[in-house]
């Protein structure tokens, strides 16, 4: 494998710098500072430089610590898939040392070589069940990506949005639930590739996104929208709600209700799980679904730091007749990777 990243970054003699503020940096410098690695400052696109400072450090502009420290060691903080955006990061990946490194969008445990050789019979077990070559790759170019930072494994693996996954998932009269919903993108997608569909199933927890969602869907037939978010059991739970795609459970938000899929009491033929690292739990929540009717189903699985791992298991302990594919879309980090089970 790959040498890891945390710990080159120990050793280093070349300067740190940090690309990008908020919550993803914010995340990286914990990480930082507990390993007691040092870093010597902060830049962002030229519009957000305007005499701020972030964790003691004056943002910066990346020309003035090039002229500042020559060459360095660049840390990426934040994930995009704008092609502006993808153009000047490997814009200056061509000039520095870039790495994006892994941090989990939830909950804790990093991504090291400890944590790779300690699960590494999972990891193979989980590869040797993946049944198409690209799978294979993205699979091998994600886990080594994750121990090294290194963002070209990333690049080598990413399919096109228009690259024809849904082949594989076959949709046809598909009877779908849409967890995550967001503001519709992905029934407005759905639908174009199905658009015979028997009936569809939307929900989304967070309720300013939850309006959207009913706008943009307006006017759809057979289609039923649910203001709730999806575990392992009917419930209350708090949520935070944070209008976008980062909304999860939390210890401090609002009280919400949660479902499972089991509790909707369908024949699903097709379910999209994208619900900010409660796929497990999502998963647990539709055993009875997936043990009767083996629905399609495309999960994210990008969250935690052992969705590779405990997303494929789980699914394979209710059916083991799936087969699995994987892909990863063009983002970073390595979010926008899903696993397909068929």
């Amino acid at each position: 494998m790959e040498r890891e990243l945390w710990s080159y970054l120990k050793q280093t003699d070349k300067p740190i710098v940090l690309y990008g503020m908020g919550n993803g940096a914010d995340k990286i410098i914990a990480v930082l500072e507990s390993y007691g690695i040092p870093f010597h400052g902060v830049f962002a696109s030229d519009g957000f430089v305007r005499d701020k400072m972030f964790h003691s450090h004056k943002i910066s502009t990346y020309n003035e610590l090039r002229e500042k420290y020559g060459q360095m060691i660049v840390l990426l903080c934040f994930g995009s898939s704008l092609p502006d955006v993808i153009k000047n990061i490997k814009r200056i990946a061509a000039e520095q040392e870039l790495y994006a490194p892994e941090v989990p969008v939830i909950g804790g445990g990093l991504f090291t070589k400890e944590y790779y050789e300690t699960n590494k019979s999972a990891f193979d077990f989980v590869r040797s069940r993946l049944v198409d070559q690209t799978s294979i790759k993205t699979f091998d170019n994600i886990l080594k990506y994750k121990l090294s930072g290194k963002i070209d494994y990333l690049f080598e693996c990413e399919v096109s949005a228009d690259e024809p996954y849904y082949s594989f998932l076959n949709l046809s009269n598909e009877n779908f639930i849409d967890l995550g919903a967001y503001n519709g993108d992905t029934v407005i997608d759905f639908i174009n590739h199905d658009p015979q569909y028997r009936i569809i199933t939307a929900v989304e927890p967070d309720v300013k996104t939850f309006k959207k969602l009913q706008n943009n869907v307006s006017g759809l037939r057979d289609i039923s929208l649910i203001n709730a978010c999806v575990s392992d059991k009917c419930d209350t739970v708090t949520f935070s709600m944070k209008g976008g795609r980062n909304s999860s459970l939390s210890q401090q938000g609002t009280p919400l209700r949660s479902i499972t899929v089991d509790s909707l009491e369908t024949d699903a033929s097709y379910i999209k799980m994208d619900v900010e690292g409660a796929e497990t739990d999502a998963i647990i929540g539709a055993k009875n679904t997936i043990k009767q009717h083996k629905p399609k189903m495309l999960i994210s699985a990008y969250h935690r730091t052992d969705d590779l791992i405990k997303i494929p298991q789980t699914v394979l302990k209710f059916r083991n007749d799936y087969k699995i594919y994987l892909r990863h879309f063009n983002y970073l980090p390595a979010w926008d990777t899903n696993f397909y089970f068929i």
